[in-house]
């Protein structure tokens, strides 16, 4: 999730000089976006050889970690923003790396693909699992564990103490506000602890 429009409206909640970690950074294009704009600083977190390369290139600092194995590296409050964009549907232990976000940032914000995005129901209801651009695997090859909604997250972010400050739908770079659980591909949410 790269376009310049997804970077301008994920970097739209990012505060000036923020202290950022990025968990599941890929090549840093997020991050280096930050840094050239808003004069953030930081780490991203991945684990793939090729993205760490590419963060290097662009002279992200990134560490090559597991998330699975959790943030126990970072001490509580350690940064102003904690980013997890299109990392939370890989991971197994995805509410106790919700807890880890929380604890190490002030702030979070968290961006997934919405499964309840329109044309997923339309595939849902024809029997097929949907492929589309923010999901663009089969069922039986997606590096994805699970799906999630965003009327889902609300939910889950209450159940886990954390407070919703803002929250939208992205659909092809832009926000939608009305109606983002059916008219958005992405969910995206700002957060803090509750």
């Amino acid at each position: 999730m790269t376009d310049r429009l997804t970077l301008e409206s994920i970097a739209r909640l990012v505060p000036r000089g923020a202290r950022v970690l990025d968990l599941g950074c890929g090549d840093g294009a997020l991050l280096a976006y930050l840094r050239d704009t808003l004069d953030c600083t930081g780490y991203g977190v991945e684990i793939d050889d090729t993205k760490v390369h590419a963060c290097l290139q662009r002279g992200i600092n990134v560490l090559q970690l597991n998330l699975e194995d959790g943030l126990a590296l970072f001490g509580d409050n350690s940064f102003d923003l904690v980013l997890q964009i299109d990392t939370l549907q890989h991971l197994h232990n995805a509410e106790t790396m919700l807890r880890e976000t929380a604890r190490v940032g002030r702030q979070a914000i968290v961006a997934f693909p919405n499964f309840a995005h329109w044309p997923n129901r339309v595939s849902v209801l024809q029997g097929r699992m949907p492929v589309t651009k923010r999901l663009p695997y089969q069922w039986y090859d997606t590096p994805n564990i699970r799906v999630g909604t965003y009327a889902d997250f609300e939910v889950l972010a209450q159940r886990l103490g954390l407070q919703v400050t803002d929250s939208f739908g992205l659909e092809q770079g832009r926000e939608v506000r009305l109606w983002p659980n059916l008219r958005a591909s992405t969910a995206v949410f700002k957060l803090t602890q509750g």
